[in-house]
């Protein structure tokens, strides 16, 4: 059966899968937004705080990728 439109979670979007990792700081940047607009206590510092977790997320994620890249590389082929 040949569908006509695009569905989601159905088959994936390939436009942007050769660029994923530009809209991890777009993403890291959402998540920081709204989780400290729920915890942070004056607004004072919110933006900092923001742009903080933004930067913790973003490192945090990419060093995951480095990690699993060395582990899909170096480790998996000796076992």
């Amino acid at each position: 059966m040949t569908l006509l439109a695009w569905i989601p979670f159905v088959t994936p979007m390939n436009g942007l899968q050769s660029i994923w990792y530009v809209l991890l700081i777009p993403l890291a940047f959402g998540i920081a937004m709204s989780y400290k607009a729920m915890r942070v206590a004056s607004l004072q510092n919110y933006w900092r705080q923001v742009g903080v977790m933004t930067t913790q997320v973003t490192i945090g994620i990419a060093a995951l990728g480095v990690l699993l890249m060395l582990f899909v590389r170096l480790l998996l082929p000796l076992l």
